[in-house]
């Protein structure tokens, strides 16, 4: 079933639900992360990167529980992150084309080993443009630096 979802802008008093979100996505989509790296970067995005972003979120209407959030910082998506179960029905199109249309996101990086990751920001209309060898924390997970590419108007 489709939802119509409704951007809405999370609290401090949700970031113990981000970092959950967060990590059951990484676990579900990032299989190449050891669990101790997982663990480590939970932290850090609960603790330091939720603060350092605009952050967006979608809500499930029935349980109010937050199923999917990004982060925006100087035109680039920094974190986009979708609950399991809510994977596949529209979260993060609508949080990304909101990112891109009311926050002016134009770039984003994605781990070059999370292939679902890549396939859905290029049917978004983003293009790869560049490539590092390592993540930002300098550890050995590459990632392709990808921008947005206006739609041809018809």
């Amino acid at each position: 079933m489709q939802h119509k979802w409704v951007i809405n802008t999370p609290r401090l008093s949700d970031f113990d639900a981000l970092a959950e979100l967060w990590e059951a996505s990484v676990r579900a989509t990032h299989d190449f992360l050891p669990d101790s790296y997982i663990v480590l970067l939970r932290q850090l995005v609960r603790d330091q990167y939720l603060d350092a972003v605009m952050l967006i979120c979608c809500k499930d209407p029935a349980s109010k529980r937050i199923t999917g959030f990004a982060g925006v910082a100087a035109g680039k998506v920094e974190m986009l992150f979708i609950h399991p179960d809510f994977r596949g029905q529209g979260v993060g199109k609508c949080l990304l084309m909101f990112a891109i249309s009311e926050l002016n996101a134009q770039l984003l990086d994605v781990n070059e080993q999370n292939p679902q990751a890549i396939g859905f920001y290029l049917k978004q209309g983003f293009e790869v443009v560049g490539r590092c060898e390592t993540d930002g924390m300098g550890q050995p997970y590459p990632l392709l630096h990808l921008r947005y590419k206006r739609p041809a108007r018809a």
